[in-house]
């Protein structure tokens, strides 16, 4: 019997385990820096443009830190002059209800002129900046963004590629946007070899990987679409290094989401990433807008809501998440110790040398021996 389709596995990071190496390296001397174009950044993680996680101080704090926080310019603070006044009524709000003023509150039509005005006190605080934008708003609201001195530019979507079919608008062309902005583009979210690739041949610095795995999105429940991170990022990242071979250019791949632990961070750069973008996580610390609770950017949509507003609880404070002290034992917090550990004891002195690290298929990874901690923790 002719078959009809043929399917593949596809593995997230509970499938997945890491093969120690053959020397073990201090983790005080492992290299975990990030470059974008000519930006070089301490830590290779990014905390995602959510409302829940970002607003104005939250990048501020972050890229002192060593990282990068990206603010979403569709979100409450370029609606509203007193975004702490919507993000508080979100807050309150009862579960059976948020939905609905999420609608309401997303609807509010963007005020231009703020966008100006927090990328300005960004620049003041004396970080580097990042915004980001739907394809739709990419070209008008990145031209403000930039005027008043952005650093970096994402555009971002739940599946974007480089050629798009509408009648409702032009489409966005990302090589003369690049051209137009003068600055990194960061485009997202894809999951596939061949969509990858062709982002790239547009000149984007970056690609954001990942379609529905994070704890807030239920894309994948509502259209059924997505891949799994760790075969979604490899992939992805043997789509850059065919690029690197054909043009001598390096496009960066970014692990965007499904992310609970250090462990998780760890497979990710295991699986090809040159960085992660972190939200959940860091909807957790003290700092974050979001006070305990995280809700997607798909959420509000006025048709087809594609999130939820969970509660993540507060759990410490952004310094205690990334580098500890820590006095819990799941993995939740120190997530740079822990990759420099991961790396450490695999033979990783930096973050493309972990690209090299074995990779196997493991499901009991979690369970095997671990009868007493999954029995006691009902």
């Amino acid at each position: 019997m002719p078959e009809y389709k043929k399917m593949r596995f596809a593995y997230g990071f509970d499938d997945v385990a890491l093969v120690p190496g053959d020397v073990t390296v201090n983790p005080e001397l492992t290299d975990v820096s990030f470059e974008l174009d000519n930006i070089k950044f301490p830590l290779p993680i990014m905390a995602s443009a959510m409302d829940s996680v970002v607003d104005p101080g939250f990048c501020i704090l972050f890229n002192k830190i060593g990282g990068l926080a990206i603010l979403n310019l569709d979100g409450v603070h370029t609606r509203y002059p007193d975004a702490g006044a919507m993000l508080q009524e979100i807050v309150q709000t009862p579960a059976d209800k948020v939905t609905p003023l999420l609608q309401k509150i997303y609807s509010e039509p963007i005020k231009e002129n703020l966008i100006g005005e927090i990328v300005t006190k960004i620049k003041k605080g004396g970080a580097i900046c990042a915004v980001s934008t739907t394809p739709a708003n990419a070209k008008r609201f990145s031209h403000f963004a930039v005027e008043a001195g952005t650093d970096i530019v994402c555009v971002q979507a739940t599946v974007t590629s480089a050629r798009h079919k509408s009648n409702s608008y032009e489409g966005l062309n990302f090589a003369k946007l690049i051209k137009e902005i003068a600055r990194p583009l960061i485009v997202g979210n894809c999951v596939s070899y061949n969509v990858a690739l062709e982002l790239m041949n547009t000149g984007v610095s970056a690609i954001l990987v990942g379609i529905g795995p994070g704890a807030a999105c239920t894309s994948r429940e509502v259209l059924g679409v997505g891949v799994p991170q760790v075969t979604a990022t490899m992939d992805c990242a043997a789509a850059r290094d065919t690029y690197l071979r054909e043009t001598g250019r390096y496009v960066s791949i970014i692990t965007d989401g499904g992310f609970r632990t250090g462990g998780d961070v760890a497979k990710a750069f295991a699986s090809g990433a040159d960085a992660v973008m972190l939200g959940s996580i860091f909807a957790k610390s003290e700092e974050a807008p979001g006070k305990g609770y995280h809700w997607g950017m798909a959420n509000p949509h006025p048709a087809l809501p594609r999130g939820t507003r969970i509660k993540v609880g507060t759990t410490g404070s952004l310094q205690q998440i990334l580098f500890g002290p820590t006095s819990v034992t799941d993995g939740t917090q120190n997530l740079v110790g822990a990759l420099r550990t991961s790396m450490g004891v695999c033979s990783a002195s930096n973050i493309k040398e972990m690209h090299k690290v074995e990779v196997v298929i493991a499901p009991a990874i979690k369970t095997e021996g671990k009868f007493w901690q999954m029995s006691q923790s009902r």
